[in-house]
């Protein structure tokens, strides 16, 4: 009886459990993180037995300091202004579209499957068709303006690249902001709005005193799943522009440090400076991440 008692053995069954988790979280996730944290203070290049050597903060200062750093510094605005746009505007169209999408409207699932169909292409085929659609020799949009007289390679303009970005990023993924607000509009009972009705509240002073409320853990979630993804984005700018035309972010700054320089050769890879700016990224993403998830839980205790 002892063995199944409180006291007993047994009581560490569920952490035996846990333990394949553990070990694999260990080996793919914590152990690559703190090794890009070592790898960020050396010169290594990533380069079969090309030496390597400890270089302390030398690649963090060479970021924020050198001559370079100007760049630096507008990559990581462009990150900010990438994420804050993305998450506002996808959140917003999401919340709309599921709102009139919860309404028993004819051939709703269509327009929801519709709709949420460009979060499951991928970011390869998204790229790719959007680069058909802009191309500036026979594409779609170059044939509409050329009717009028125009022509633009609109993903070469260094003012008009980073908003099709934005614009790419948000439609790919507006979608999924629709699906987790629809399931919380699900979530809430009909008789409260029933009762709103009765009480002679108006459509909107329904939704801002009962619908939006309720929808907080919702919010909460669609907030913080765009915030982070968007401020580590690099393939949607990858596959659109390469980081060219006024588009560079953080994200493709350590693709091109770490790995995409080797397209061209393997001299010019710098895998511990690229490292760095992923550190930089990181720490980034906590704080802001962490400012937001302690505003957002504040405000649904008080909604």
């Amino acid at each position: 009886m002892y063995l199944f008692g409180k006291k007993g053995w047994t009581r560490f069954i569920p952490f035996l459990g846990m333990l394949p988790a553990l070990i694999l979280y260990g080996v793919f996730t914590l152990g690559p993180s703190l090794a890009t944290v070592f790898l960020s203070l050396t010169d290594i290049s990533g380069v079969p037995g090309d030496p390597w050597h400890f270089i302390g903060l030398a690649n963090y200062y060479e970021f924020f300091f050198k001559t370079n750093a100007r760049d630096n510094l507008t990559a990581l605005l462009h990150t900010l202004i990438f994420a804050c746009v993305v998450t506002i505007v996808q959140n917003v169209l999401g919340l709309l579209l599921a709102i009139v999408l919860h309404r028993k409207l004819r051939g709703r699932s269509f327009y929801r499957a519709v709709i949420f169909l460009p979060t499951i292409l991928g970011v390869t085929v998204i790229g790719l068709m959007w680069s058909l659609i802009l191309n500036p020799q026979g594409g779609p949009i170059e044939s509409l303006l050329n009717l009028f007289g125009h022509y633009s390679n609109l993903l070469g303009d260094y003012t008009a690249a980073f908003p099709l970005v934005i614009g790419v990023q948000v439609w790919m993924t507006v979608g999924f902001s629709m699906v987790i607000f629809l399931a919380g509009l699900q979530a809430i009972p009909a008789e409260l709005h029933d009762a709103g009705h009765v009480d002679g509240a108006s459509r909107w002073q329904i939704f801002r005193t009962i619908t939006f409320p309720l929808l907080a853990p919702a919010v909460t979630v669609n907030v913080l799943l765009s915030i982070i993804g968007s401020l580590q984005n690099y393939q949607t700018v990858y596959v659109l522009t390469q980081g060219q035309n006024n588009t560079m972010v953080l994200g493709m700054q350590i693709f091109q440090q770490a790995f995409g320089a080797a397209q061209v050769g393997f001299s010019s890879m710098r895998q511990g400076y690229g490292s760095a700016i992923s550190v930089v990224q990181f720490f980034l993403v906590l704080a802001i991440v962490i400012i937001f998830q302690l505003y957002l839980r504040r405000r649904e205790v008080q909604l």
